[in-house]
C-alpha cells in the first residue's frame, strides 16, 4: 500500500482514449485517460460512469442536450443512456466505473479498449 501520485501518473502514457488502471475498490476500477478529439457514441447498460476532470474541459454530448465538465468538476452518467465525450484540448480524467464495464459499451471498433492496462 503506498500513495498514488495522480500527476506523476499520467506521465506515464501518452496515448488518448486508453483508460489506464491505477487501483481498484470495492468491485469499482479507477482508471486515468487522457481525452483529444471525440469519442464514439457509446451507452454502458448495467453501469454508471463517472468523470472526474483532473485538467482541461471536456464536452459530453448526450442525445438531448451538450454538457461541459471543467477541471475539478465530476459527471455522473446514469446506466443507459448514450453519450458521447468530446476534448477540443487534451483532458485528463479521472474514471471509477464497476469491472465490469466495457470501454464503449456493446460497440466494438478501432478505439475499444478491451483490457486496461495497470500503471
Amino acid at each position: 500500500m503506498n500513495p498514488i501520485n495522480i500527476s506523476e501518473k499520467f506521465k506515464l502514457f501518452d496515448a488518448h482514449w486508453t483508460p489506464k488502471k491505477i487501483g481498484e475498490l470495492n468491485g469499482q476500477q479507477i482508471l486515468l485517460a487522457k481525452l483529444k478529439g471525440a469519442f464514439i457514441w457509446h451507452s454502458h447498460a448495467d453501469e454508471d460512469e463517472l468523470f472526474m476532470i483532473i485538467k482541461g474541459s471536456l464536452k459530453i454530448e448526450l442525445r438531448d442536450k451538450t454538457v461541459t465538465v471543467n477541471q475539478g468538476e465530476i459527471f455522473i452518467i446514469p446506466k443507459g443512456i448514450e453519450h458521447r465525450p468530446i476534448a477540443e484540448e487534451e483532458v485528463h480524467v479521472l474514471l471509477f466505473e464497476p469491472l465490469s464495464t466495457k470501454h464503449t459499451g456493446a460497440i466494438i471498433n478501432e478505439l475499444t479498449v478491451e483490457t486496461y492496462e495497470s500503471i
